[in-house]
């Protein structure tokens, strides 16, 4: 038993030895994202920061730098957002609640989910192109308007919120179902009462990765054709728009250098929006889950 022992210590400490060093070199490679990603928001508040005033936030574009602003692109987006999560929420949950609820296993099924998985990976422009020959080109006769850009976000961010959705219903333990089945209560009404209110979080927790991902997303804007000159807030959704991604684009390609601090301004901009969208969402989802841990 000793001579086992003493064979196999070599080969532990050889182990442990190559075990600590994959570790290093793991922590390096995420320090070097991690430290890259700092000296590039140093870069963009620094260059961003001189040009970050009220009037930035309330003009509209213009060919002077010292007068444009971004308050048609930064509505413009508040538009798109609100847009697209009133179409791809609700329809993802609900595709969610079906596939993992009430859908049988069959061959149907399982196309659908996998379909799903592919559709997740699927390059933002084939969206773009998609929106541009179904929404723009047929539905609205050719009118690039917010609601066309909607729809097309709409399409791309709901196979994220059904699978995020599905894998939080999925983790609902199934003794909760039981135990309302044996108080009399009908499918619906364990699903509503039940199964909905313990897997809130983690749909919350999927609606934050996919709209944060519609907020940031300019190839399928580009692909319908959103204006980046306008100098008008949209006040309904068969209005033309711009967002920001848009605006960024078309600052950083001018050739004034002063173009590249209000671009950088605009960036500071996209992710303050977005940092407050994610931080409103993540509180919302901890409430939720306090209250279903509580009851």
């Amino acid at each position: 038993m000793q001579q086992t022992t003493a064979m196999f210590r070599p080969r532990l400490s050889m182990r442990k030895k190559m075990g600590s060093v994959i570790y290093v070199l793991f922590l390096l490679a995420t320090m070097v994202g991690i430290v890259g990603l700092l000296v590039l928001l140093a870069q963009v508040i620094a260059e961003g920061a001189p040009w970050l005033n009220w009037n930035f936030l309330n003009s509209y574009p213009s060919r002077h730098p010292e007068e444009a602003g971004l308050k048609s692109a930064l509505w413009g987006s508040v538009w798109l957002m609100g847009l697209t999560g009133m179409f791809a929420i609700p329809i993802g949950v609900g595709a969610a609640i079906y596939l993992e609820e009430y859908a049988v296993p069959s061959r149907l099924t399982a196309f659908i989910e996998i379909n799903l998985s592919n559709l997740a990976g699927v390059p933002s422009i084939v969206y773009g192109l998609l929106g541009l020959s179904l929404f723009v080109q047929w539905m609205l006769q050719g009118e690039r308007v917010l609601l066309a850009g909607a729809m097309t976000m709409a399409l791309l961010v709901m196979p994220i919120v059904i699978l995020a959705s599905r894998e939080a219903i999925r983790a609902v333990p199934d003794t909760y179902r039981q135990a309302g089945y044996a108080l009399g209560a009908e499918k619906w009404q364990v699903v509503k009462g039940i199964v909905l209110p313990q897997a809130l979080p983690g749909i919350l927790t999927g609606t934050i990765l996919a709209m944060s991902r519609a907020l940031g997303e300019a190839a399928p804007v580009i692909a319908i054709s959103a204006l980046v000159y306008l100098t008008f807030v949209p006040v309904h959704p068969l209005e033309q728009f711009t967002v920001l991604p848009i605006q960024i684009f078309n600052w950083t390609s001018r050739p004034q250098d002063e173009f590249r601090g209000i671009a950088a301004a605009a960036i500071v901009v996209l992710l303050v929006v977005l940092l407050t969208m994610n931080a409103v969402a993540i509180i919302l989802r901890d409430r939720h889950q306090v209250r279903s841990d509580g009851s």
